[in-house]
C-alpha cells in the first residue's frame, strides 16, 4: 500500500508572513472584474456560471483560437483577449483570476495569479501530485489572497444537510463507504486534424515535450503528462465528500488495480482503489465503458442504516439486522429518510465572490482540496508502480 506522506499543519502555515499585501477594500455593491484562462468547455461553463452570479468578466485567455472565439461570444464587446496568460495577468483592472486549464498548469498558473496580486478561483483537482499540492498550500498561505477550488459539492445544501445526518450518528459506526463512477465515451480520442489554430508549446507549458498529437490536446486527461487521470478527476469530488461526512483527512494507504480497456489512452478508465482509514474502508471504483448505474455515488454503510447519496439526492435505508439465510430473505430495506438535490450549480462560484468582497475563507480552501486529492494521488502511485 501506498501510505500517506505527513500532513502539513494549516496553524503553522498561517503563521507564515504574507507576502502580498491586502489590495483596498473594494465596496459592498462593487461588481467583481474578472479573467477567464482557459476556455474549454469548463472554461465557459464557469464563465457561464459567474457572470450569472453577478460578476463581470474583463479578460478571456486560451492557447486554442477556436475555444477563445466561443468564449467571446459569451462576454461584453470590451472583454480583453489573450493567447498568453501571463499578459493577460498584467491587465490592470482584473479582481480575480478563474483557472479552468489541464492539471498540469494548475501550480504554475496559480502563482502566477498569487504574484500579481489576484484572489484565484482554480478548477479541481488542485494538483498533478502530492509534492505539488504541499508546495502550493504554502504558497498560498504566504499570501492574503483568497483561493477557493471548484469542488462544487462543498457548496451544496443538501450535502451538507446529509453530514448533519451523520453528524447526528444516524447511521451509527461507518464499516465501509462505497464510490463509483459510470460512464460510457471515448468520443474525444480521436486523432483527427483540429480544427483552428492552436499555440501547442503553450499548451505543453513545463509538460514533457512531445509533437502535435490532436488526441493529447482533445482528452489531455487521458495521458499522465497533463493529468492524474479519471482517477483525480473524479476522485477528488467523491473522496472529498467521504473524508468530509466522516471527518477524515487524507487515508493511511491506498492501493489500486484497473486497466485500459477499448481506448488509445495511457490513464486506466476501469479501476478500482481501495482506501484504509482509521475506522473504515472506502472504495472508489470508475467504469467508463459502461451506462450501468449511470453516473456518480456515494454509500456510506453503518451499523444502523446506510445512506446512497447521488445527483438526485440521498436516501437513508435502515439495517434489518442480523441476516436471514439468504435464500429465505424476501424482504427490502426500508427507507427511513429521502432528501432530494435542489442545489443551484452557481452556489459555489457565488460563495468564491462573496469572499472575495469579505475576505473570508471560501467553502473550499486550498487545504480541503490538498486533503481531497491525496488518496487519488496514492492510488495513483501504486498503479503506475504495478504497471512500470
Amino acid at each position: 500500500m501506498v501510505p500517506a506522506m505527513t500532513p502539513i499543519s494549516r496553524r503553522t502555515l498561517l503563521g507564515a508572513a504574507p507576502l502580498i499585501l491586502s489590495s483596498s477594500a473594494r465596496g459592498a455593491n462593487d461588481k467583481v472584474q474578472f479573467g477567464l484562462i482557459a476556455s474549454g468547455s469548463r472554461g465557459r461553463a464557469l464563465l457561464a456560471a459567474f457572470q450569472k452570479a453577478g460578476a463581470r468578466c474583463v479578460a478571456l485567455c486560451d492557447v486554442y483560437e477556436p475555444h477563445l472565439d466561443m468564449a467571446r461570444q459569451l462576454v461584453p464587446n470590451d472583454c480583453q483577449t489573450y493567447g498568453d496568460y501571463h499578459k493577460l495577468l498584467e491587465q490592470k483592472d482584473i479582481d480575480a483570476i478563474v483557472i479552468a486549464s489541464p492539471d498540469h498548469q494548475h501550480k504554475p498558473m496559480l502563482f502566477a495569479s498569487l504574484a500579481s496580486g489576484k484572489d484565484t478561483y482554480l478548477e479541481k483537482p488542485l494538483s498533478m501530485n502530492r509534492a505539488d499540492s504541499d508546495e502550493m498550500v504554502r504558497t498560498v498561505r504566504k499570501t492574503d489572497r483568497i483561493v477557493q477550488i471548484g469542488m462544487q459539492r462543498r457548496s451544496m445544501a443538501f450535502i451538507r444537510n446529509a453530514k448533519k445526518f451523520l453528524d447526528d450518528g444516524n447511521l451509527g459506526k461507518i464499516s465501509m463507504v462505497k464510490a463509483m463512477w459510470n460512464w460510457h465515451f471515448d468520443l474525444w480520442l480521436s486523432n483527427a486534424p483540429l480544427e483552428g489554430k492552436i499555440d501547442w508549446p503553450g499548451f505543453l507549458g513545463s509538460a514533457p515535450q512531445h509533437p502535435l498529437e490532436p488526441k493529447r490536446f482533445r482528452w489531455w486527461r487521458g495521458f499522465w503528462d497533463y493529468s492524474g487521470g479519471n482517477m483525480t478527476d473524479q476522485g477528488t469530488h467523491l473522496m472529498d465528500v467521504v473524508q468530509w461526512m466522516t471527518g477524515q483527512g487524507a487515508p493511511m494507504s491506498a492501493v489500486c488495480n484497473g486497466r485500459v480497456d477499448q481506448v488509445d489512452c495511457e490513464v486506466p478508465n476501469v479501476f478500482t482503489a481501495v482506501f484504509e482509514y482509521p475506522t473504515f474502508l472506502a472504495t472508489w471504483t470508475l467504469n467508463y465503458r459502461t451506462t450501468h448505474e449511470f453516473d456518480w455515488s456515494i454509500t456510506f454503510i453503518g451499523e444502523k442504516a446506510a445512506m446512497l447519496m447521488d445527483r438526485r439526492g440521498y436516501r437513508v435505508y435502515k439495517d434489518g439486522g442480523l441476516s436471514p439465510e439468504p435464500w429465505s430473505f424476501k424482504g427490502q430495506p426500508e427507507m427511513i429518510a429521502e432528501v432530494p438535490d435542489t442545489d443551484r450549480p452557481e452556489a459555489h462560484q457565488e460563495n468564491f465572490l462573496a469572499c472575495v468582497q469579505s475576505r473570508q475563507q471560501p467553502n473550499c480552501p486550498i487545504e480541503v482540496a490538498a486533503a481531497a486529492v491525496a488518496g487519488p494521488h496514492m492510488a495513483n502511485e501504486f498503479y503506475r508502480a504495478q504497471h512500470a
